[in-house]
């Protein structure tokens, strides 16, 4: 298979390339926010604070307001796949200090309350970026007509 019919099996969401994303780290990946496979399921991408279209890196230093601004991306890309936050399945959260799992998950919780997904949530010394200290990425259907 060819990497032209992957691309009309799956539905890519805002794809993009690594290079212009990081420029400071001379990558060149192509990469999408989300793909939605055989249009009943979407992957998201590890979500972070993130302006979408300006790349702009947003709320440096305040893990709640970086989970708040992580799940509006989630949300809305969500919803361009033609699915909701109601309909997460399963959400990874990884988080670069454990004294900001409370902040995190209390803002998360905001945003899921009621849907139950399946959760796991990691430790880890780094992400991407030096600013952004909580990265979050999610499973979700497109629900039947």
């Amino acid at each position: 298979m060819t990497g032209a019919d992957t691309m009309t099996i799956h539905h890519r969401i805002r794809p993009f390339n690594t290079k212009e994303t990081y420029p400071e780290q001379k990558l060149n990946n192509d990469l999408s926010q989300g793909v939605v496979a055989r249009g009943t399921m979407v992957f998201l991408r590890g979500q972070v604070s993130q302006d979408l279209e300006t790349r702009e890196c947003l709320h440096v230093g305040d893990p709640a307001a970086q989970t708040r601004k992580t799940m509006e991306n989630i949300r809305m890309l969500l919803e361009e796949a033609g699915s909701r936050m109601e309909h997460i399945c399963r959400i990874v959260v990884y988080v670069t200090d454990i004294r900001y799992r409370e902040a995190v998950y209390q803002e998360m919780g905001k945003h899921l309350q009621g849907v139950h997904p399946c959760s796991t949530g990691i430790v880890v010394p780094a992400l991407a970026r030096p600013e952004w200290v909580v990265e979050i990425e999610a499973t979700a259907v497109i629900p039947d007509a």
